[in-house]
């Protein structure tokens, strides 16, 4: 396929702040705004010294009602990054809610403490109620099976880095689709720049929900197919999105004994690959990307998880309206 430009890096509207507002879902952020928060994060990695003292004095605290390890270090370690402080809680057993306390509560409590607020938890709908009790910004950090913005931020943002383009691409996704937030989150956004063509890739039991179809359906250029076959269809791929059965979206053991292996990538299944294809996972991972694909020149995986980084120091920023030194005076002598 030849070199496309992304048309959605051409648009000329007006970058809108989002100083002071919260992030729940990217699906109400101009478009504008997503690719210029891009635009920050590949700033920020070339320019960590200038970045540094950015957010001196701000407080981010992570509420992370649910496990977690790369998503938030990954916040904690942005913000320390750029010069602020950290607070919180690893585990719903650590927080009030143990003793009863409603999210509501708990977001009114630490609004009085911290200037941004990164909430995860395993029930849909939990980042918008802490949104809406908040008084500071609060950022999506996963509720559930719903939504993962910064974790789409980041995709996109590493498929831009490989690509050098969000669109005119065909893009597999496989294994987990029905659980598998980061999936859901990944395909509305990319919907919205439009000519995608998308390879979902999944047993039966775990196909896309039917509302992400339909978000697919209702873009005018982007098309989708779905498939049991990674073997067959992994040729036609650009970017490859694996992702894990994820054990604690079951309610039922032997389903999930049952379904965990379906996909395996390992370098036999390579061999039928395109030679620039990129490989991405969320992580973490079980067994789905077997060890030596590590050292394949296609793995982008952990270079997603630096990428994480660096967006959620470009949002944590931008949120607080904290500009970030040189950034703007670079923006204007490249446009």
């Amino acid at each position: 396929m030849s070199q496309q430009v992304d048309h959605a890096s051409n648009t000329s509207s007006a970058v809108v702040p989002l100083r002071g507002r919260s992030v729940v879902t990217l699906d109400d952020i101009p478009m504008t705004q997503i690719l210029d928060l891009l635009d920050r994060a590949a700033y920020i990695d070339t320019h960590r010294r200038q970045v540094a003292h950015t957010c001196d004095g701000r407080v981010l605290a992570t509420l992370f009602y649910e496990p977690s390890t790369r998503t938030r270090l990954s916040f904690e370690t942005a913000m320390l990054r750029l010069g602020g402080q950290v607070i919180g809680f690893a585990g719903a057993q650590l927080a009030s809610v143990s003793k009863g306390e409603s999210i509501s509560d708990t977001l009114k409590t630490v609004s009085n403490y911290a200037d941004i607020v990164a909430i995860r938890h395993p029930k849909e709908g939990a980042a918008l109620v802490a949104s809406q009790a908040a008084t500071v910004p609060v950022i999506n950090a996963g509720d559930g099976g719903h939504m993962h913005p910064t974790q789409t931020l980041t995709d996109l943002a590493t498929i831009r880095a490989r690509k050098g383009r969000l669109n005119h691409l065909t893009i597999g996704l496989c294994g987990d689709l029905t659980f598998g937030r980061t999936v859901h989150s990944l395909i509305t956004t990319l919907c919205r720049l439009g000519h995608v063509d998308f390879v979902l890739i999944s047993p039966d039991e775990l196909r896309t929900p039917e509302y992400v179809l339909e978000r697919i359906r209702s873009s005018a250029d982007c098309t989708y197919r779905e498939t049991g076959d990674l073997n067959g269809v992994i040729g036609d791929l650009d970017v490859l999105y694996m992702t894990r059965v994820q054990q604690e979206r079951f309610f039922n053991e032997d389903d999930y004994l049952r379904l965990r292996d379906t996909y395996i990538l390992n370098a036999d299944k390579l061999r039928s690959a395109r030679p620039d294809m990129a490989i991405l996972h969320p992580l973490p991972r079980v067994n789905e990307i077997a060890v030596e694909v590590d050292d394949d020149p296609r793995a982008a995986y952990f270079q997603q998880v630096r990428n994480g980084m660096l967006v959620r120091m470009a949002l944590e920023s931008a949120l607080l309206g904290d500009e970030l030194p040189g950034y703007r005076k670079q923006k204007e002598v490249a446009a």
